[in-house]
């Protein structure tokens, strides 16, 4: 009877043949990175809209002034959007009850969670039309897209933190 050893591959030589392969998987890989490097660095990156929105001055006049605004009537609302996201919204009514007309006033929005822990805090800017006179109310509403789920379902807390005067 014939003995016949197990079947094994030529052994490489270790010629240009064999490095080809290895030699193209490492250009692909440098190529990779090169271009995920050009998308990173090169595209700009979107801005948060506090980025955007400059900050209404909040000095020692504003400061001042800022406990004589009252918001009234606040009411919460949550809908949601076509894109089936939850869309949270506060309306209320600002009440100027200082001496001078308001042109804008920039609240900043808190909510917070079982623990009166802030989760989210956002600044808007009211009013770009008509100022709202002394003794004068005016009606506004804010939307928020992204309330996180640990919110408390509480009023949150509204406060003036910018003033610009007519």
């Amino acid at each position: 009877m014939q003995e016949t050893a197990p079947f094994a591959p030529p052994k490489s030589t270790g010629g240009p043949e064999s490095s080809f392969p290895k030699l193209l998987l490492g250009v692909a890989i440098v190529i990779a990175a090169a271009i995920g490097a050009y998308f990173w660095f090169a595209t700009p990156k979107p801005q948060t809209s506090a980025r955007r929105q400059p900050h209404l001055p909040f000095g020692d006049t504003e400061h001042a002034y800022a406990p004589k605004i009252r918001f009234e009537n606040i009411a919460l609302s949550r809908a949601e959007n076509f894109a089936h996201q939850e869309i949270t919204s506060l309306s209320a009514e600002l009440v100027n009850q200082g001496e001078s007309p308001l042109k804008t006033v920039e609240i900043t929005v808190e909510f917070s969670d079982e623990m009166s822990q802030v989760v989210l805090r956002e600044s808007r800017i009211l009013f770009g039309g008509a100022p709202v006179p002394a003794g004068g109310r005016r009606e506004f509403e804010v939307s928020f897209e992204h309330v996180p789920d640990s919110w408390n379902m509480q009023q949150p807390l509204v406060r003036v933190t910018g003033i610009q005067f007519k």
